[in-house]
């Protein structure tokens, strides 16, 4: 894609390594919850954000590259399968339901401040557990890339673990939150990059004083360049490339979306990964990486005083650099029927889905967003649904089958189906009930009982998120992180709770067009 923020930074002059290592660096900080908890941006019509969850590291400490035996952080890339990623996305829309109930409920309200620096931080108290959560999100991700350098996100948020700053040696972060029973790591979107620890409350300045120097500070070598490009080459190839549905994931993406940036993966194509060099990686650094770019997420057993007063000490010390506006094109109107399909060995069992480009809550009109999470709930979003009633239970053709409206992204989004066949049944004829469905809907529309149990599911799913302050930092960082408030957060029940029957009839008429979607077909490779 192309951006003011891409176009800045493919503008900026090639630092010199000596430059880099005199100046005062920036950082990039650590995220990822305990358990998957997806970010969530439930953002009215008119905000900015949302997202897709996406190259999500995890693992535990201590940890090891395959590339380097030096003790690091292993990282693993978050396939983005529709037929995987819908349980974290719905899990998410549940989580960004409850926060304000969490809130409400728990030792104390959200509370939200700028630094100095243009840095904001959110405040969310738990006392039930002697832990606390901390989130850095920059307002930067792949989509924002400059054109050729796919992958260049990820590869920085690599750095991030691997580099020496000009205060601390590489590893000595890593060393210690082990050392205090802690965790730490990090992953990467279309539209933020998010570092996470989780320590006792009593290590929380050390960590801020850790991630605050990373924000400044950071030196890489050509050793790390070269190791960690090695490292996320290695990662596409054992995620992506050994995936032949991950593989068909991406020429989906690359034929639905004709002009936004969410059709490149956010790991990066291969070629251009085995491009991005020293000069790429700390260009993309210095611009990117400043507190004016950034939100802080604290959750758990803290008081907002305290955390106000060690980000100063820490976070405050930072200077802001220059603004940067997130420009991205507009998709053209989409008014083609266009199919994909992949042949594999590797395959045993087929699948579809058909996607439909859509409104996020960023570019909606008001309530067509709530509209569309109805509608995948609905359609798709459980046992109860239509599609799992009529497919798996009733006609018996389906092995699985559900909805996904991708509505927390920065630009226009997807709405899928997705669906595989049971036994003998032909993927024709599954596909076939599948639209069906979908155009009854159409036709007929939903009736009140179902839109009231699926706004209720989302509210009684508090008891998901209530013993996970992690989530509470997932769902406000990628909220903020895409220009969002936590009043965004907070209100948006209240809007669910406001979709009518009519409101789910007329998004599914007006976007579910047959002649509009893009259909990817995974099929096993037979003998001729």
């Amino acid at each position: 894609m192309i951006t003011s923020l891409k176009n800045t930074a493919a503008g900026l002059p090639d630092p010199s390594e000596d430059d880099a290592r005199a100046r005062p660096n920036k950082l990039k900080t650590v995220a990822h919850p305990a358990r998957r908890c997806p970010p969530i941006h439930p953002r009215p019509q008119g905000e900015t954000g949302t997202q897709r969850l996406q190259n999500e590291e995890q693992s535990a400490l201590p940890r090891t590259l395959l590339i380097d035996p030096t003790p690091q952080r292993e990282p693993s890339i978050e396939l983005r399968s529709h037929w995987l990623r819908r349980a974290f996305i719905a899990t998410a829309l549940v989580l960004s339901a409850t926060a304000p109930v969490l809130a409400a409920k728990n030792d104390g309200k959200v509370t939200d401040f700028l630094l100095d620096n243009g840095m904001e931080v959110v405040v969310i108290p738990d006392h039930r557990a002697p832990v606390v959560t901390h989130m850095v999100w920059y307002k930067i991700g792949s989509a924002d890339e400059p054109p050729g350098k796919s992958g260049l996100a990820h590869f920085v948020e690599h750095l991030m673990f691997k580099a020496p700053t000009i205060n601390h040696v590489a590893g000595e972060l890593d060393r210690a939150v082990s050392a205090i029973g802690g965790s730490h790591n990090a992953f990467t979107d279309y539209d933020y990059t998010a570092f996470y620890v989780t320590v006792a409350p009593s290590a929380l300045e050390q960590m801020m004083s850790f991630e605050a120097d990373r924000m400044f500070t950071l030196i890489p070598t050509d050793d790390d360049i070269k190791t960690e490009r090695d490292v996320i080459i290695e990662e596409r190839r054992s995620s992506i490339d050994n995936n032949p549905q991950a593989v068909l994931d991406e020429e989906v993406d690359a034929t639905l979306w004709q002009s936004q940036p969410y059709r490149i993966p956010v790991i990066g194509w291969m070629r251009e990964m085995e491009t991005l060099n020293w000069n790429d990686a700390v260009s993309f650094y210095d611009l990117y990486y400043r507190p004016n770019n950034a939100v802080l997420v604290v959750t758990g057993d803290v008081e907002p005083e305290t955390v106000k007063a060690l980000a100063e000490k820490t976070y405050g010390k930072v200077s802001a650099g220059p603004g940067l506006a997130r420009i991205r094109p507009v998709e053209p109107e989409q008014n083609t029927k266009r199919t994909v399909t992949l042949t594999d060995a590797r395959v045993s069992e087929s699948r579809f889905s058909t996607q439909w480009v859509v409104p996020s809550y960023h570019t909606a009109e008001p309530g067509e967003a709530e509209a569309l999470d109805l509608l995948a709930d609905i359609l798709g979003g459980g046992n109860r649904s239509r599609l799992y009633q009529q497919l798996l239970v009733k006609q018996g053709i389906a092995a699985e089958a559900s909805a996904n409206f991708q509505g927390t992204v920065l630009d226009a989004t997807n709405f899928t189906i997705y669906a595989s066949p049971r036994g003998d049944a032909k993927l024709a004829d599954l596909e076939a009930a599948a639209n069906a469905e979908v155009a009854r809907i159409v036709k007929d529309g939903v009736t009140d009982d179902e839109l009231d149990k699926a706004k209720d599911r989302r509210v009684r799913s508090v008891l998901l998120a209530r013993d996970n302050p992690a989530c509470l930092a997932h769902i406000y960082g990628s909220t903020l992180a895409t220009g969002g408030s936590v009043k965004d957060v907070e209100e948006w029940p209240d809007r669910i709770r406001k979709v009518t029957a009519d409101q789910v009839k007329a998004v599914a008429a007006r976007y579910l067009v047959p002649s509009h979607s893009t259909t990817g077909y995974l099929l096993p490779k037979t003998e001729n």
